[in-house]
């Protein structure tokens, strides 16, 4: 996502292991990079690499902090300059969170340290204390630009009009301000007098008094008031406290049952909270990131949301392929400790659970009639996975030989999702063009046309590079109408990339001497 994504991603959610020290099923908590590769990552010194591993002195904090600084590093680097990110963490690594978070984004950069109480009822188990909540580190990328907070809209209930206010519906404040300030004398419409430290000025208050914005009570003569109109309401600031009965783990873990049919998955964050989130990113146009995408409840929160309000948001969830069951010694699979459930259900990774999560609450949202924007909805998402080529794909390209190339050499199908042993219907052709995609500095939703020359038809991405791939049906004609389209400004390109295993030679040669004769000047990539 570096070479793709940099200074792209408007918000970031992220839930990572708490390390508790037990055994989860979605993030084993015990991880650590070797020192070798955190010099190679960053490119540290020996003395920067100690004092990187020194922030906290307990290992186990240490390995922890060692898992998530390389993550944080990248996530920053991906964030617009006017990001966010909001991370969840409980007491095991709140404090050490804060201080890497400070580190990495600055001081500066902090916004808010909210306290979830995640929990109704306590744990009395708890030797000492129960605690019932969690944390939501929340940092800007550069707080200085970073786009307005959304408010809170919660439909509010104390504004009316019981005096038929011309301005509509309004509620009131009190504006007495005993902090020093001048007394000075008001009347009210009955003629009563009232002495105070007034919050305005005397002029001002005459001035509001006299365009009907002082409430005196019913009868017209208690102590004044300001009113405030729901036309001029945009909402409520967020409060770093979040105590809702409708945001809490059970509610997240009843939510999933609910959608999914089954208890798959134990402690999911609740719909609302992540939907809290995205409101307060307050950008209808956002592309949303999530690392620890675990059961995907940020997925199925953007598209709610989208759903709710017309928005354009996009998500990116990522998944480590975690399984939930274990080979034991006699080659059987067996349930991992976290993940029975979801195995016993016919899931073998958390990715895939994941997958299905996103396309139940598809489905739901698209019932569900009370939604008003359904017309602009897409529910829609496409799956990429990290593969290694296996053993035959490493063979053939090892032992391909150039000069000897026959045309019936098949450097495609190797790299198809059957071949790679993992599910999908992706041709070797749809891998490559991908893995290329991303190498060349495109994203995975770049725009992709299909060009025709002479029958033959190619991948042409963003208006300004060509892929030819499959080359068993390129010829001469084909050659032919690819300069002709080029010289008479059918065609702009700007690259051509050639998987070079698929053409033969004189093929390859004849188009670099026609793209040599023509005037527009076209650079040609040969790659194997």
């Amino acid at each position: 996502m570096q070479n793709n994504y940099q200074n792209s991603i408007d918000m970031i959610y992220i839930d990572p292991p708490y390390n508790t020290g037990n055994d989860d099923f979605v993030y084993p908590d015990k991880f650590e990079y070797t020192d070798n590769k955190l010099q190679e990552m960053f490119g540290l010194n020996d003395e920067q690499l100690k004092r990187l591993k020194s922030i906290q002195g307990k290992s186990t904090h240490s390995a922890w902090l060692t898992f998530m600084y390389p993550r944080l590093y990248l996530a920053k680097k991906l964030l617009k300059p006017e990001g966010v990110i909001f991370i969840s963490i409980d007491d095991n690594e709140q404090a050490n969170l804060k201080l890497l978070m400070d580190e990495l984004f600055g001081e500066i950069n902090f916004i808010s340290h909210q306290y979830w109480k995640s929990r109704t009822s306590q744990n009395y188990s708890d030797k000492l204390i129960s605690n019932i909540g969690e944390y939501i580190l929340v940092y800007a990328k550069n707080i200085t630009i970073t786009s307005e907070f959304g408010k809170d809209k919660s439909s509010p209930t104390d504004y009316k009009n019981p005096d038929n206010d011309v301005n509509g519906a309004w509620t009131s404040s009190g504006i007495i301000r005993d902090d020093g300030r001048k007394k000075y004398k008001v009347t009210s419409p009955t003629g009563k007098e009232h002495c105070e430290a007034w919050l305005y000025t005397e002029e001002n208050f005459n001035q509001l008094n006299e365009d009907g914005k002082i409430y005196w009570g019913k009868n017209g003569d208690a102590k004044p008031r300001k009113k405030s109109y729901l036309k001029d309401w945009s909402g409520n600031p967020f409060i770093s406290l979040i105590n809702n009965s409708e945001i809490t783990t059970e509610k997240g873990t009843n939510e999933l049952k609910e959608l999914m049919g089954e208890r798959y998955f134990d402690y999911p964050k609740p719909l609302k909270l992540v939907l809290q989130f995205l409101i307060m990113n307050n950008n209808k146009n956002a592309l949303v990131l999530d690392f620890f995408a675990g059961s995907s409840t940020t997925a199925h929160a953007v598209m709610q949301l989208n759903a709710e309000d017309g928005g354009n948001r996009k998500f990116i969830m990522v998944n480590l392929p975690e399984p939930t069951y274990k080979i034991n010694n006699n080659g059987e699979k067996i349930p991992t400790k976290g993940g029975e459930k979801a195995f016993k259900k016919g899931c073998m990774d958390i990715s895939e659970f994941s997958r299905k999560r996103i396309r139940c609450a598809s489905q739901k949202i698209q019932k569900n009639n009370l939604l008003n924007y359904l017309g602009n909805f897409d529910g829609g998402f496409k799956h990429y996975r990290m593969v290694e080529p296996n053993e035959p794909a490493i063979e053939k390209i090892e032992s391909f030989d150039d000069a000897q190339k026959k045309l019936f050499d098949d450097m495609i199908s190797p790299f198809s999702s059957k071949s790679l042993g993992v599910d999908g219907n992706a041709s070797g052709v749809d891998t490559i063009l991908t893995t290329w995609l991303l190498a060349d500095g495109y994203s995975l939703n770049s725009k992709i046309e299909k060009k025709e020359f002479n029958g033959y038809w190619a991948n042409f991405v963003e208006d300004t590079r060509l892929y030819l791939i499959e080359g068993t049906n390129w010829s001469v004609e084909q050659t032919k109408d690819l300069l002709n389209q080029i010289g008479t400004n059918q065609l702009s390109v700007q690259t051509i990339v050639l998987y070079a295993y698929s053409f033969d030679l004189e093929t390859v040669r004849e188009l670099e001497l026609g793209l040599k004769q023509l005037n527009n000047k076209v650079n040609l990539v040969k790659r194997f």
